[in-house]
């Protein structure tokens, strides 16, 4: 969900509102999530780099595609910290999350770069 005003263009959006739009958009979709992002946005894991839309839109249709509501219902933000251009969360989603956290470095209204990192049981 764009949390920004209508008027407000994406390269205008604050990084709380980048957050909130990315927290917001796995409850509509894939397309929803992708929109945060852009050619040039990058999505560090453990495992791997995700460079693009393209890419990334794998890694998240994955995501997507293995989160039950048994998972959304368990689903706590526990931490959200903003300072100027990066959003940290940490959450969880128990049992299948025990702790995750990510990263975002926020520009021109987009996600350049994300980080994110689950420990599972």
């Amino acid at each position: 969900m764009n949390t920004s005003p209508p008027h407000v263009a994406a390269a205008q959006r604050t990084t709380e509102q980048v957050l909130e739009s990315h927290l917001g958009a796995f409850a509509q979709g894939l397309d929803a999530v992708l929109a945060d992002y852009d050619e040039a946005s990058v999505l560090v894991t453990p495992d791997r780099v995700w460079r693009g839309v393209e890419e990334i839109g794998s890694f998240f249709g994955d995501f997507l595609a293995g989160a039950s509501a048994q998972f959304w219902a368990a689903f706590q933000l526990h931490a959200k910290v903003v300072e100027a251009g990066v959003a940290y969360i940490t959450w969880s989603a128990p049992p299948a999350v025990e702790l995750a956290t990510d990263t975002l470095v926020v520009r021109h209204g987009r996600i350049a770069v994300q980080t994110f990192t689950a420990l599972n049981p």
